[in-house]
């Protein structure tokens, strides 16, 4: 399990991953009702359906204890749930989100202990292969926007530079139906760069993202640029602040980005 804890502004990012074994029930996960444990953190669903779930984690002087409550229904991404990795058959995954979920709970940092409010996102991916030949690493994005719209779009990377053709994504709208995103329907450009000094792995810290047949046209900025996750593999993985326009108008917003494959291919990864 990984837990990454970002203070925008202290500018700084904690990052932790934590193993334990099955046995003795030390980590594990159940379906009816939702539970996925490991030791002492834990994400448990309250209520039947999974539309509410609870947080809880630690590490060192950092600690999160959160309870979340959807706001629109279940998303399923891709075809009905099943989101290919790749034209090959097996490189999917089944995939499945709450895109805007209410928050509310207590944040621990060294500098004290905070009541806090606000937006989540939850996700839940599960596949047997994640990438095809070829393939790198992947660019996420999860978004939710001041007018009640939510944007999830994914890119895998190739060793040649291209993009999987089954790159896409998912627009959610303001009462919770969807518009499934392909490819072409998406414009994705990397406006700068940054350089972990840990690591030396170079990743995008700032993109345009258009969906011209949405009228969206959106900057994306880290809200720290330094949210690498040092773990068993190295990634980026960080909250991110959106600008910019819906058919003109001006449209804001938060979401977060992960970013692998930039540190090493995560082929035998996943």
């Amino acid at each position: 399990a990984h837990l990454g804890l970002a203070d925008v502004s202290g500018e700084t990012h904690t990052g932790a991953e934590r193993f334990s074994r099955g046995a003795l029930g030390l980590a594990g996960a159940e379906a009816e009702p939702y539970r996925v444990w490991l030791e002492s953190w834990s994400a448990r669903a309250t209520n039947a359906d999974g539309s509410q779930v609870e947080l809880r984690a630690e590490h060192d002087d950092s600690s999160l204890r959160l309870e979340l409550s959807s706001l629109k229904p279940l998303v399923a991404h891709g075809y009905y749930g099943m989101s290919p990795k790749s034209e090959l058959a097996g490189n999917a995954s089944y995939y499945l989100s709450y895109t805007r979920m209410t928050t509310h709970g207590t944040v621990k940092t060294a500098t004290g202990t905070h009541h806090v409010t606000g937006e989540s996102w939850f996700d839940h991916e599960w596949s047997t292969s994640a990438l095809g030949a070829g393939a790198v690493g992947w660019d996420w994005f999860s978004l939710q926007l001041d007018d009640g719209r939510e944007l999830m779009y994914f890119q895998i990377r190739r060793e040649d530079g291209s993009i999987e053709g089954v790159s896409g994504g998912t627009l959610v709208a303001p009462d919770g139906a969807t518009r499934r995103l392909a490819a072409p329907d998406l414009s994705l450009s990397v406006l700068a760069r940054w350089t972990s000094p840990e690591t030396g792995a170079i990743y995008p810290a700032r993109w345009r993202l258009r969906v011209p047949g949405e009228g969206l046209d959106l900057l994306v900025d880290p809200w720290v640029a330094g949210q690498e996750m040092r773990t068993s593999f190295v990634y980026w993985e960080g909250a991110v602040r959106v600008s910019g326009t819906r058919h003109r108008r001006p449209v804001s917003g938060h979401g977060y980005v992960e970013l692998t494959g930039y540190a090493g291919s995560m082929q035998g990864v996943f």
